[in-house]
């Protein structure tokens, strides 16, 4: 069974300085139709203006992955981290006990546009941590990339979940396949272009949550970013 999330009845909002949109209810917008899937909590996908960002705030008890599609992203942390994180990069922090961060767009002309996602981790109260690593467009053309997983297999970050997150660059008419085993989920998010879903089309900022399905097959039809997670 597959159950499209259009883009367009998204939440979020235009705030100048932001522009976002809530795949999962999320500050002020909230839907009990959509407050998550599985492990999955939050999608937001924020477009960040020039020489502008989030201020330091806390988090606790959350796995963030921050996955910028253009620009760059300038992160700070409680721990002392200091990084930019640029297109193709996988970065997850590890909120734990608590942590604070701040995230600023360092460009004087440029936007930033990203992926934010949350993941509830598997224990509350672990010690916060950060990792990020780079995943080269090679890596992802034609392929489903591994950037997140519980046991860091191949070269992923490391999440508290028992969970993995993959991204895909396809042409049209290029295809990538992926086996869900017994028991297991999947969320399909489409970062740009258009695909088809084991059949189904879905357009930029579509989600798609997948359940009893064996395989999933996603076919490009316009140049397409996809990130599927696999999920307990």
């Amino acid at each position: 069974m597959i159950q499209i999330r259009p883009d367009a009845e998204r939440g979020g909002g235009n705030y100048g300085w932001l522009n976002t949109k809530h795949t999962f209810s999320f500050s002020d917008y909230w839907d009990p139709m959509w407050m998550g899937f599985r492990s999955l909590r939050v999608i937001n996908e924020d477009r960040v203006a020039p020489n502008t960002g989030f201020p330091a705030h806390p988090h606790r008890d959350m796995e963030i992955i921050t996955y910028v599609l253009e620009g760059k992203l300038e992160h700070k942390d409680s721990l002392g981290t200091g990084s930019v994180i640029l297109p193709g990069d996988g970065q997850r922090m590890s909120a734990g006990s608590g942590i604070r961060h701040s995230e600023f767009n360092p460009s004087t002309t440029e936007p930033v546009h990203f992926l934010q996602i949350w993941i509830h981790p598997e224990k509350d109260a672990l010690p916060p941590s950060y990792e990020q690593k780079t995943f080269p467009e090679a890596e992802k053309r034609r392929k489903l990339r591994l950037i997140a997983s519980r046991d860091a297999t191949d070269g992923s970050v490391k999440i508290n979940q028992d969970a993995k997150l993959f991204v895909s660059l396809l042409k049209p008419n290029e295809e990538v396949s992926h086996e869900l085993a017994a028991g297991r989920f999947g969320w399909l998010q489409l970062a740009r272009g258009s695909v088809e879903l084991n059949g189904k089309k879905l357009s930029q900022g579509d989600g798609a949550a997948i359940s009893q399905e064996q395989k999933i097959s996603i076919k490009g039809t316009n140049d397409a970013e996809v990130l599927l997670f696999d999920l307990a």
